[in-house]
C-alpha cells in the first residue's frame, strides 16, 4: 500500500488557513471521473487542504471479502503508512481497533481521541490507539456512511501534525467523506450476491453484544451501559433471535464473522 500522499503536502497546522473546503469543486471533479482510485486522490487532494492526509475508506458489512471487492475495492482506499498497515494486517488489528469496532455503535462521526475519554476501552485497544500514533497518525476523525439495505462503510482521516484541531475540522471533513460516499455509489453499484443478509440490530443491542464478545456478565454490562441486567438479557435474546443463533456465544460468533462488532 502506498504511504505517499497525494496532491500537495499540507503546510504545517500552524501555518494552514482556517478554511473548508469547495465541496461543489470537489462535487464537480468527482462526477467527471470513473476511476475509485482517482475518486481517492481527490479526497485526499482536498483532505490535506484541512491538514488531515492520511485517509482510509472501507467496508464494514459484507463478509465476504471476494465479492467485497466488488462493492468497495481496498487495495486504492488507502493511504496510511505502509509499515502500519503491514502490522496492522500481521497482528489481525481489525478485530480489535476501537476506531473499526465503534463506528458500528455510533451514528456521528467521532474522534479517535474522544474513545479513551468516552469509553473504557481494553488494553489490546489502547494499545492499537497508540502505536497508530507512534506510526504517525497523531489526531483522527472517522466517519461513519450508510448504503442501500443497511450497509456501512466509513472514512477515517488522521493528521501526522500534533497540533492538528479535529474538532474544528469534523464538519468540514465529514461533508467531503459523504460526497464520495456517493460519487463511489454512483461508480460501483452494490453487490447483493455473495453477502449475507444485513442484520438491523439497534445501537444498545450492539454495545450489549460487544460486552458480551469480551467476557462481560449482564451485571456488570449493566453498570457500563447504565441499565439493569434484566434489560440487558433483553438486548441479548432479541440479538440471538435476530442472528438465528442458538445461544450467545454462537451470537457472538455470527457476529465477528459478519463483523457486526
Amino acid at each position: 500500500m502506498d504511504d505517499q500522499s497525494h496532491g500537495q503536502m499540507p503546510l504545517s497546522s500552524s501555518r494552514r488557513e482556517s478554511r473548508g473546503p469547495d465541496l461543489f469543486s470537489f462535487v464537480e471533479c468527482a462526477t467527471q471521473t470513473r476511476s475509485i482510485k482517482a475518486l481517492f486522490e481527490l479526497l485526499v487532494s482536498f483532505a490535506s487542504n484541512e491538514g488531515f492526509n492520511k485517509v482510509a475508506y472501507a467496508a464494514l458489512t459484507c463478509s465476504n471479502e471476494r465479492r467485497l471487492l466488488d462493492y468497495l475495492p481496498p487495495p486504492p482506499t488507502i493511504n496510511f503508512p505502509s509499515d502500519w498497515c503491514q502490522r496492522y494486517a500481521e497482528q489481525e488489528y481489525r478485530a480489535i481497533d476501537p476506531v473499526v469496532r465503534r463506528t458500528a455503535m455510533l451514528p456521528r462521526p467521532f474522534l479517535w481521541d474522544d474513545l479513551t475519554n468516552k469509553y473504557k476501552l481494553q488494553p489490546r485497544e489502547l494499545r492499537v490507539l497508540h502505536e497508530a500514533r507512534e506510526a504517525g497518525l497523531k489526531h483522527g476523525i472517522s466517519v461513519p456512511l450508510f448504503g442501500s439495505q443497511g450497509r456501512l462503510a466509513f472514512v477515517s482521516f488522521a493528521s501526522p501534525f500534533d497540533d492538528a484541531d479535529p474538532q474544528h475540522r469534523m464538519a468540514h471533513l465529514a461533508t467531503l467523506a459523504s460526497a464520495f460516499h456517493n460519487a463511489v455509489a454512483q461508480i460501483t453499484p452494490p453487490v447483493d450476491e455473495g453477502c449475507e443478509p444485513d442484520i438491523p440490530l439497534t445501537e444498545r443491542e450492539t454495545e450489549c453484544l460487544y460486552w458480551v464478545a469480551e467476557g462481560k456478565s449482564a451485571w456488570v454490562i449493566g453498570r457500563l451501559v447504565e441499565v439493569s441486567p434484566n434489560t440487558v438479557n433483553f438486548h441479548m435474546k432479541n440479538v440471538v433471535r435476530k442472528l438465528g443463533a442458538a445461544n450467545r456465544t454462537n451470537a457472538v460468533h455470527k457476529a465477528t464473522r459478519r463483523r457486526l462488532i
